[in-house]
């Protein structure tokens, strides 16, 4: 199912210092990079198991893509700047696009198959946006990503950003599909509300559970 369509991650590799330093304290750097890495991989699973077509892994450094998948580097100084860049480099004429972040591991593969689904239909939307309850989203789909040059202007990791997103997409005179929203981790009550959120079998809730001290 679901041909012609991609999804792409967009992501930090998993160093400690680097990523999750809301969680710090409780955790170490070192924790905080070990939920990190767990979130990933967990989305990296959901994302194996949906319908799509072709799959890309969009990192800030050089890494192994994992099997099956494509590997690109994140390029663009801000997040809105990298978010364009990942569209715009993974762009393919007639491939619509979902891309998500790794902050999400309780994303399953059925959610992502019916954002897919949205692009997919030819009575469907021009785009789906997936908010997230700090006001951001979690993911952004679009049948023609050219589209996501409009990310640039947009000022990410504020409460409006999932709404200004929204009306940026709808000036260009695209129907925009919401999709369900996810809460998604930055801080340790964060990772605590979404390890209990997760399908049996992820990774991020004993990740939380080793890592994140009540």
């Amino acid at each position: 199912m679901n041909a012609g369509l991609r999804v792409v991650v967009l992501a930090k590799v998993p160093v400690p210092g680097r990523v999750k330093t809301r969680l710090c304290p409780p955790c170490t750097p070192e924790q905080a990079a070990r939920v990190a890495a767990a979130a990933l991989a967990d989305t990296i699973d959901a994302v194996s198991a949906c319908g799509a077509d072709v799959r890309v892994l969009v990192t800030d450094t050089a890494v192994a893509a994992p099997p099956g998948w494509e590997g690109q580097l994140q390029r663009g100084g801000p997040l809105g700047e990298r978010l364009a860049g990942a569209f715009a480099d993974t762009r393919v004429a007639g491939t619509a696009t979902l891309l998500v972040g790794m902050d999400t591991p309780q994303l399953t593969a059925g959610q992502l198959d019916a954002a897919l689904a949205q692009l997919a239909s030819p009575d469907g939307p021009d785009a789906v946006l997936g908010p997230a309850e700090d006001g951001g989203w979690w993911g952004l789909g679009l049948r023609e990503p050219a589209h996501a040059v409009v990310l640039r202007d947009i000022p990410t990791s504020t409460a409006t950003t999932g709404s200004r997103t929204r009306e940026a997409l709808r000036r260009r005179g695209l129907r925009v599909g919401e999709l369900p929203g996810l809460r998604d981790v930055d801080t340790a009550d964060d990772a605590y509300a979404v390890a209990g959120l997760c399908p049996p079998g992820r990774r991020f809730p004993r990740a939380v559970a080793a890592e994140v001290s009540r």
